[in-house]
């Protein structure tokens, strides 16, 4: 039996020359799943990410080399965080022999949490998404999905017993010039809610919870509003989106709002 060929006895057709002069804004990988260790304020935490890495092509070129994306990801070790994720960008564009990317790299995060009376201790879960993107240099975004309690102003305003509220997805997307964990971002998202959320409630924080959010009902233009402020405070943020959708409890939509600042969306 004839011994297998040498790798580079095979032809490369990825780098072959391409004559239709059409360069190629992405081409790459998505869709792949892959275990990561994420930095959090604790230590490394672990979790599962979908991963998307692309690279500009030039004209020229017939092709990338998309085993060399997932060579990349695989020999990253370090935790995710903001150095981090730029330094996996750079170390793709070598690998790739590419000067313009993106990267993304989408996992739950979980943080733990205390119930506001009974203090019982329970994991809390939120959407968060890394994303890089080097042109002339890199930018780095920081996006989190934070679920949170909203109580309808008017609602309270003309009824004579109770109002209605509902559970409102806010997504933050930030610009980062700086190290900024997500704890950040939640934090200005839950303070600015009619309420925050909690995996595990007692009835005493069930209490708490309710009577919360109605002293301090919101409007979905009052929360994006209300996290936008926050998010100027933020030193390590030069820019953002904020939107909201709230899952209206007494109608068959969401209300819905979002805000730009300094950011192209």
């Amino acid at each position: 039996m004839n011994a297998p060929e040498k790798i580079d006895q095979l032809p490369d057709i990825q780098s072959s020359l391409d004559t239709r002069r059409l360069s190629i804004q992405k081409a790459g990988i998505r869709g792949m799943r892959h275990p990561v260790m994420v930095q959090t304020p604790a230590g490394a935490q672990p979790s599962v990410a979908d991963v998307e890495m692309t690279v500009g092509l030039p004209a020229e070129a017939k092709g990338t080399h998309m085993s060399r994306f997932i060579e990349v990801f695989q020999d990253h070790e370090a935790p995710l965080n903001f150095e981090s994720v730029k330094s996996l960008m750079a170390k793709m564009l070598i690998r790739l022999e590419a000067v313009e990317g993106e990267l993304i790299v989408r996992l739950p995060y979980f943080m733990r949490k205390q119930a506001p009376v009974s203090g019982v201790s329970s994991l809390m879960d939120y959407e968060m998404t890394w994303t890089v993107r080097h042109a002339v240099q890199p930018e780095v975004l920081l996006k989190m999905v934070v679920p949170v309690t909203s109580l309808c102003p008017c609602s309270k305003n003309i009824s004579d017993y109770g109002a209605h509220n509902q559970r409102s997805h806010v997504t933050i997307t930030a610009r980062l010039n700086a190290e900024l964990g997500p704890e950040a971002l939640i934090r200005v998202a839950e303070q600015a809610a009619s309420c925050e959320l909690w995996g595990l409630l007692k009835r005493p924080d069930e209490k708490y919870v309710t009577e919360r959010a109605y002293d301090n009902p919101k409007f979905v233009e009052d929360l994006v509003r209300d996290i936008a402020l926050g998010l100027q405070r933020l030193p390590a943020v030069d820019g953002f989106s904020v939107e909201s959708e709230n899952f209206e409890s007494i109608h068959n939509h969401s209300a819905y709002a979002k805000i730009v600042h300094n950011f192209a969306d």
